[in-house]
């Protein structure tokens, strides 16, 4: 069973695809958003779940008070549940885009986000994952502040953060890392 931990919708289930994807843990997600609070203020922010799957992680930043979440999922059937999820929780402030990570963060933004949550498939290639920050900055996506979080298998490469990127402490639960960096605004 997969619950969203705090906030407004603490303690409601939530639907995860059939298969194909791997939701983030309810213990991680907790902990992940214990590490968060202690350093920032979730209200009014916004908010961008890559590889959203069920969207856990983004719904959780709802819950826990972001002004919007803008979701990104390929897989029409993680989309499709993702979508229920969305109208189940009732939480206002979630967008759903269909469509691969590197076609939205390439089509960019006209307004910077704050959090960038992504849980990309394990199996994605190490090239990829470290294309993520140079690709949300080249696209408006990351602003003075941002902050990402990427969830990774423990046994993964360690993340290559670009220049402008200030890392903080990866942390390590079980089977997944997680990996953290906030963005200064210089150019990457």
């Amino acid at each position: 069973m997969t619950r969203i931990v705090g906030g407004t919708a603490g303690g409601r289930r939530i639907l995860v695809p059939p298969r194909g994807t791997r939701p983030t843990t309810d213990r991680v997600r907790e902990a992940l958003f214990n590490v968060l609070d202690a350093r920032l203020d979730l209200t009014e922010m916004a908010v961008l779940d890559l590889y959203a799957g069920s969207g856990a992680l983004g719904l959780e930043a709802l819950s826990r008070g972001a002004a919007t979440a803008l979701f990104v999922e390929s897989d029409r059937r993680a989309a499709e549940v993702l979508a229920a999820n969305i109208a189940a929780l009732g939480l206002s402030g979630a967008t759903l885009r269909r469509g691969t990570v590197a076609s939205v963060l390439t089509a960019g933004t006209d307004r910077p986000v704050d959090l960038v949550l992504a849980d990309p498939p394990y199996e994605i290639g190490a090239a990829d994952i470290d294309a993520l920050p140079e690709l949300l900055a080249a696209g408006g996506w990351a602003g003075p502040g941002t902050v990402v979080v990427i969830e990774r298998a423990a046994s993964s490469p360690a993340m290559r953060w670009p220049d402008g990127w200030e890392v903080w402490p990866d942390r390590r639960y079980g089977d997944t890392r997680l990996e953290l960096a906030e963005w200064s605004g210089q150019d990457c």
